[in-house]
């Protein structure tokens, strides 16, 4: 429903158990049924749980914290980390250790004045926000005047009725008129 909404790069929240191989059967299905999507593995922790994704095929790491272990091993095999930063000094570290792109987490703990505030003085930063963003017009044009460059949408674009109800087609134009009101912001 997200591939057809037109998204592209997708997290999957490694949660529960036997998440790890849900992805990896995930990854296979979507190299053939969509073959424009960018997967990647999030909620990660430590190295070795980035490591396993990895060698399911996982296309970048995101985390809701920053652990130097896991730019190791995910620099080793060129592949994107996103680790979570709530500090100015924590998203420096991060570029330190080579992150092109942060996660500010949680967006709605830490706010769009903190992303405003973060890039007066280090304006190279890429920012994405998660946790809080809604796909609203509103919401979205907070963060990306701020300056975010990309945002994460987990439980807000994924309501409980609509899953319960099994209706893929609203999830489909929920991610549609998201992307549209991103491009609409952008311009």
């Amino acid at each position: 429903a997200c591939y057809e909404g037109g998204v592209r790069a997708f997290e999957f929240t490694n949660r529960g158990d036997f998440a790890h191989e849900i992805f990896g059967e995930l990854n296979k299905w979507a190299a053939k049924e969509c073959p424009e999507m960018i997967l990647g593995i999030g909620s990660i922790v430590d190295a070795g749980t980035a490591s396993l994704f990895l060698q399911l095929g996982a296309n970048f790491v995101v985390g809701p914290l920053l652990n130097p272990d896991i730019f190791k091993v995910c620099n080793r095999r060129q592949v994107a980390y996103i680790p979570g930063c709530g500090s100015v000094s924590e998203v420096g570290y991060a570029q330190e250790l080579g992150a092109e792109v942060v996660k500010v987490f949680p967006g709605d703990v830490v706010g769009a004045g903190f992303v405003k505030g973060l890039k007066a003085p280090m304006p190279w930063s890429n920012v994405m926000v998660t946790g809080g963003v809604t796909p609203t017009e509103e919401n979205l044009t907070k963060w990306f005047s701020a300056g975010v460059t990309a945002v994460g949408m987990g439980s807000n674009l994924f309501p409980k009725e609509v899953i319960a109800a099994k209706d893929w087609g609203k999830i489909t134009e929920m991610c549609k008129e998201a992307l549209a009101i991103i491009a609409k912001i952008r311009k």
